[in-house]
C-alpha cells in the first residue's frame, strides 16, 4: 500500500495562478525523488462547520481559498527519505510559498482502504 502525505492550507485567491505553478514545480520535484503521485485540489464547496471546518483549521480568511493536497509515495521509508532530503537541499530552503506556510496542516497517512 501506499503511504500518503496530506495537506490543507488557506491560499489567497488572487494567487491560484502562482499556487498551481508552484505546486507543478513541487510536484516534479518531489515526483524526481520518489512520489508517484501529487494531487492538488482548490476549493468549492468548504462548508462551515458547527464545531470544525477546514477554514478554521488554517485560520482562513474571506480572501483566501483552502486547498487539499496529497503526495503518494510507494512507502514511509521514501516519504521520509524525500522529506530529509528537501530539508537539507539548499534551493529548497528559500523557496517562497504563495501562501502562509503556518497556517498550512500536514501528515503522514498509512493506506487504510483504497478501492
Amino acid at each position: 500500500m501506499p503511504y500518503i502525505e496530506g495537506f490543507v492550507a488557506a491560499v489567497p485567491t488572487a494567487n491560484k495562478e502562482v499556487y498551481l505553478k508552484h505546486s507543478q514545480e513541487a510536484a516534479a520535484y518531489f515526483k524526481r525523488n520518489g512520489a508517484t503521485r501529487h494531487v492538488e485540489c482548490w476549493g468549492d464547496d468548504i462548508p462551515k462547520g458547527e464545531l470544525t471546518d477546514f477554514q478554521g483549521a488554517v485560520k482562513a480568511r474571506d480572501d483566501e481559498t483552502v486547498v487539499f493536497s496529497w503526495i503518494e509515495y510507494p512507502d514511509k521509508a521514501t516519504r521520509d527519505a524525500v522529506n530529509k532530503k528537501m530539508m537539507d537541499d539548499p534551493d529548497m530552503s528559500g523557496m517562497d510559498m504563495p501562501f502562509d506556510g503556518k497556517r498550512m496542516i500536514w501528515g503522514g497517512f498509512t493506506v487504510l482502504m483504497d478501492e
